[in-house]
């Protein structure tokens, strides 16, 4: 029988002597808020269903119980896919479930697949086939059903036979270190509260604008961005993309013409045209650096080759080609971004000698 742990003392006491790997998930919500707001934890300290904590996160003093078993570095933290579990346990716990094994990273590892979502993952290694119901519950709502209940429990229930499985393949190849790289940059990700410094290049319409058309969409995410954190509320509740393009093509010469374009937006948020005029007509310190976006001008025959080299090694390393370099990443080398963030590290070791002659 599973535990459901609403009191910040029944958490602490279940947690005295933690194991050397527990298993973690969380439910949040994320659909009038900036930041995903955590409604459930789910805690597997072992393998039994006696073993699972159902953590009510909405209890007063609740996070702050949890924090010192995310925060211990002697016990491993079994997960999956966890970028967005990752940023919800750092805006509501200030820390962050390190060490951390993702097993769907290392299932790609270990040539399962790339991006294996956890029900499949589940039903290749251990042959057990989960329910799907309850993926678009209200986890917010108390008191959750069983069958919320049941399901939250599934996502936890596993995690261990998986981490245990994958983990013997990982040695087996040699390939615990790549893991462990990788995880550690996904934990750094988290922490980090800067943001994107160049979202226009994620929205497609900035490729048909001019610079100084790239560099006031620039301007108007970046300000947008600014406001969605601090009254946590959805990006596009601020200033939808389509109105932004809107107005960093027009360009509007004052006040006068700025309204017109405002007042012919339905999702406008006039109440906030003061501070969105100052974002669109005040430049950025840095936008003289910002990099362009850009359209299928690049050299086809180049990034073709590249791929095809991706390819060649993700062959006779048995991985998918995803897992070593994406097409978004190989065209931010064509741009000369240099072998940062993804690109750095085991993935440079591999790809370097071959991608290099190609650029």
């Amino acid at each position: 029988m599973t535990h459901w742990i609403d009191t910040p003392d029944a958490l602490r006491a279940r947690l005295v002597n933690p194991p050397a790997a527990i298993g973690l998930d969380t439910e949040f919500i994320r659909e009038r808020t900036y930041w995903p707001q955590l409604a459930l934890v789910q805690i597997a300290l072992g393998e039994t269903d006696d073993d699972i904590l159902l953590v009510d996160p909405l209890k007063p003093g609740m996070c702050e119980a949890l924090a010192p078993l995310l925060a211990d570095a002697s016990v491993l933290k079994l997960m999956h896919s966890p970028s967005e579990d990752l940023v919800a346990f750092w805006h509501a716990c200030k820390t962050l479930p390190a060490p951390l094994f993702d097993t769907q990273a290392a299932a790609a590892l270990c040539g399962l697949g790339a991006g294996l979502g956890y029900q499949k993952l589940v039903q290749a290694v251990t042959g057990v086939e989960l329910a799907k119901g309850e993926t678009r519950s209200d986890w917010l709502r108390r008191p959750l059903s069983p069958a919320q209940l049941d399901y939250a429990a599934d996502d936890v229930r596993h995690l261990h036979a998986l981490h245990r499985e994958l983990q013997s393949r990982l040695a087996a190849a040699g390939r615990e270190a790549w893991l462990a790289e990788d995880s550690a940059r996904q934990l750094a990700n988290a922490a980090s509260d800067e943001g994107d410094r160049w979202p226009h290049l994620s929205m497609r319409s900035a490729q048909f604008l001019d610079a100084a058309g790239q560099r006031r969409l620039l301007r108007l995410l970046r300000w947008r961005e600014t406001q969605a954190r601090s009254s946590d509320r959805p990006r596009s509740w601020i200033l939808d993309n389509e109105l932004a393009a809107t107005l960093a093509r027009a360009n509007p010469a004052d006040r006068t013409a700025f309204q017109r374009l405002l007042d012919a937006a339905p999702k406008a948020p006039r109440g906030l045209r003061d501070a969105l005029w100052q974002a669109l007509t005040t430049p950025l310190p840095d936008e003289a650096d910002a990099p362009l976006a850009r359209g299928d001008d690049r050299d086809k025959k180049q990034l073709r080759a590249l791929q095809d080299a991706v390819a060649a090694v993700a062959a006779e390393q048995q991985l998918p080609e995803g897992v070593l370099a994406s097409r978004k990443l190989l065209e931010a080398l064509q741009d000369g971004g240099g072998w940062t963030g993804p690109l750095a590290g085991w993935r440079r070791t591999l790809l370097e000698p071959r991608l290099s002659p190609l650029l």
